[in-house]
């Protein structure tokens, strides 16, 4: 082995590729492709084509993104390190998604596929004018992801292993999932797992029970998806409950921040007030920026601050993802 793959990494994480099309829209664009408001609806690509044409006259920009690469890419820009497993295509978005990567400074190393298994998935971002987004995603060949592009020699090399749920929607990808967590377990590499989107925690809510229980020392979700997740109303009693599951969990609440549950202790960590143009993309910075926190020996809601920031940042811009280097400003933030 190199230098190069024996060096220490903060996170190993694992999600779906999609290069990001972002556009803003009024709802009445919501309204007629009959999409669900402010939640992800997976698509073939017929339909995601026919939202396509209707955005032709639209300005659109193109971003690498997926949820758990934003965060690998936050955790960079932080100042972390760390290696991304996810499948794409041998077509230009492949390219430009690892190019993407590699010039954030993350470890990208999964071997494209064919084009004749598909294209590189690519998700539609809508944002409305009251700054919530609606995803339509093809996922293309990111859901054939499985346990033969996962390296388990690279887990050994980091702190802790990031996963998705969206990584739940394909049978391959979710085995590859599986996999990472037994592993880092094996090999006393913590498990961080975030839920993603409330439908995922409707549709896999005993599954994402057993596996939060079985391997997870970090969990992300957001207010709906726990509230989803226990079926009930009170974010505290929820937060309660959760505290029984896992040893930490960082359950945002939009501008409100979070609350940060560590050993069953719960701790309201403040937002930053700020005017959003555009959410997409603030639960993926701030777990990218709490990710940064834990890998360095922050305390929980010193990581939550910094993640909250981080948030606060990116929904002031259009699209999931910061610019530049943050990392000057991680000690003023959380001091």
């Amino acid at each position: 082995m190199t230098a190069t793959n024996t060096q220490k990494l903060d996170v190993f994480g694992v999600g779906n590729a999609l290069v990001d099309i972002l556009a803003f829209v009024e709802e009445a664009f919501i309204s007629k492709h009959s999409l669900q408001r402010s939640g992800m609806t997976l698509m073939d690509a017929q339909r995601q084509g026919s939202i396509l044409r209707d955005l032709e006259q639209t300005s659109v920009k193109m971003r690498s993104g997926g949820s758990a690469a934003n965060s690998m890419i936050s955790l960079a820009q932080s100042g972390g390190t760390g290696i991304f497993v996810a499948k794409v295509a041998s077509d230009p978005n492949g390219e430009l998604y690892r190019q993407d990567m590699l010039n954030s400074k993350i470890e990208f190393n999964v071997a494209p596929a064919s084009m004749e298994d598909g294209p590189t998935g690519t998700c539609v971002v809508l944002t409305t004018p009251d700054a919530e987004r609606t995803m339509c995603t093809n996922l293309g060949v990111s859901v054939n992801l499985g346990v033969d592009d996962i390296d388990v020699e690279q887990i050994r090399r980091c702190k802790y292993s990031y996963l998705e749920g969206y990584l739940w929607s394909a049978p391959d990808a979710k085995q590859a999932c599986i996999q990472v967590m037994e592993e880092s377990k094996r090999q006393g590499v913590g498990v961080c797992f975030t839920f993603s989107d409330q439908f995922l925690v409707d549709q896999f809510t005993d599954d994402f029970r057993k596996l939060v229980s079985d391997y997870c020392n970090v969990l992300f979700c957001n207010a709906d998806e726990v509230r989803s997740f226990f079926g009930i109303e009170s974010l505290e009693e929820c937060a309660v409950k959760i505290g029984n599951l896992v040893e930490t969990a960082f359950i945002t609440n939009g501008k409100e921040g979070c609350l940060v549950v560590h050993n069953q202790e719960i701790s309201p960590v403040a937002g930053f007030p700020v005017k959003a143009i555009d959410t997409v993309g603030a639960g993926d910075a701030f777990a990218g920026g709490v990710l940064f926190g834990i890998t360095q020996g922050f305390s929980p809601t010193q990581a939550a601050r910094w993640g909250n920031y981080l948030a606060s940042e990116v929904v002031k811009i259009q699209g999931p993802r910061l610019e530049g280097f943050w990392a000057d400003k991680v000690q003023q933030i959380i001091n």
